[in-house]
């Protein structure tokens, strides 16, 4: 019931009733990637291409999709990972997660959200004042 309740109420949980309803009528499995993701496709867009999509296994964050599905949903490659044998190159990194809106999100020498203080202005700067 619950997974039901998400799938009606959310559009960031996995899929939502309109996509699993598409996916079971017109897709056909391609591959499952290592974090779970599920790539599918089937039909036609309106450039004459097969439609690729995937569906997330938690919250729906592109950046999960690793380099070689990535090359493949976006019509880069015609063989998904799985039939290729893909291997990673040694210089990709590992994924990490989209930390923008977080505790743990990069923040500047100088930012409102930090605990830093900002660095002293150095005195060639004259502010405008009205009237001078």
């Amino acid at each position: 019931m619950k997974t039901f309740l998400l799938q009606f109420f959310t559009w960031w949980n996995s899929q939502t009733l309109g996509t699993r309803f598409h996916t079971w009528r017109h897709g056909k499995k391609v591959g499952q990637d290592e974090a779970g993701n599920v790539y599918y496709e089937g039909g036609v867009d309106s450039e004459g291409r097969t439609r690729r999509w995937v569906i997330y296994r938690d919250y729906s964050e592109a950046s999960t999709i690793p380099p070689g599905w990535h090359g493949w949903m976006h019509h880069r490659v015609d063989t998904a990972p799985p039939s290729e044998n893909y291997k990673p190159r040694d210089w990709q990194k590992p994924h990490q997660p989209n930390l923008t809106g977080s505790a743990a999100a990069y923040r500047p020498k100088g930012s409102v959200l930090t605990n830093q203080h900002r660095p002293q202005v150095t005195g060639d700067y004259d502010a405008w004042t009205p009237g001078s």
